[in-house]
């Protein structure tokens, strides 16, 4: 079975310039994911999309492959994540390689580790879902929600108005760090968040948005906290 993990890394960012090679706690936030990545020894190739130069440098440097770059159409701002896993898989077919699983990993996500890589690969392989996708809890119940209307708080949710908080069932959302999936179902499905899917819950402490310079900053204080609790 060959394994490949995409990072995902186009340039272009608008609310944080340069984003995918900004300085993260003493590195380029996209050596994060690439690191992980190798480090976890499960990948037969590591490589990094991108449309831009100094991305590719930066990838190449700390070990990824950029065998080649993005067409136009998936270096857009309206393309979709599952628009560029399409066209890799796609272009590395041309080439003559086929990839059973594949793991998109995001290029700002210095929470990943090859701990919770191999954890996810060992997972999907060891059930019968198409993918897997870490999750988080809400940090609020959502059933709890207040809208505005007519200038004026209403619950969404009038039937929870007197339920306990730990008496509601958890929602969760993606963290927007990796997601695991079986390369023939994907390309069949051409979508990653439908069909059957396996979630991996982590730690709340461990996912963070990157937004805006408030949430980067945010970010790099979860991280060093998440790297003196591993020491």
């Amino acid at each position: 079975m060959k394994k490949i993990a995409i990072i995902t890394a186009r340039g272009g960012s608008k609310r944080i310039p340069g984003k995918n090679i900004k300085e993260f706690c003493g590195k380029p936030i996209l050596a994060y994911s690439i690191e992980a990545a190798l480090q976890s020894g499960i990948f037969d190739t590591v490589m990094v999309s991108t449309d831009d130069e100094k991305i590719a440098g930066v990838a190449l440097k700390y070990g990824a492959r950029v065998p080649f770059y993005r067409s136009e159409k998936t270096s857009g701002d309206f393309a979709t994540t599952n628009d560029v896993l399409l066209e890799v898989l796609s272009e590395y077919e041309k080439r003559g390689e086929h990839f059973d699983l594949g793991c998109c990993i995001y290029p700002t996500a210095p929470f990943v580790t090859a701990e919770k890589l191999k954890d996810g690969v060992q997972r999907l392989l060891e059930s019968d879902a198409d993918t897997l996708i870490p999750v988080v809890a809400f940090s609020y119940p959502p059933q709890r929600a207040m809208i505005v209307k007519e200038e004026r708080l209403v619950f969404e949710y009038p039937q929870y108005l007197d339920s306990r908080s730990q008496d509601l069932e958890p929602h969760y959302h993606d963290v927007g760090q990796f997601y695991v999936f079986r390369t023939k179902q994907f390309q069949k499905n051409q979508k990653l968040m439908v069909g059957n899917i396996l979630p991996l819950v982590v730690s709340e402490m461990e996912v963070q948005d990157i937004d805006n310079q408030t949430d980067w900053e945010i970010a790099e204080m979860k991280y060093r906290i998440m790297v003196q609790n591993r020491e």
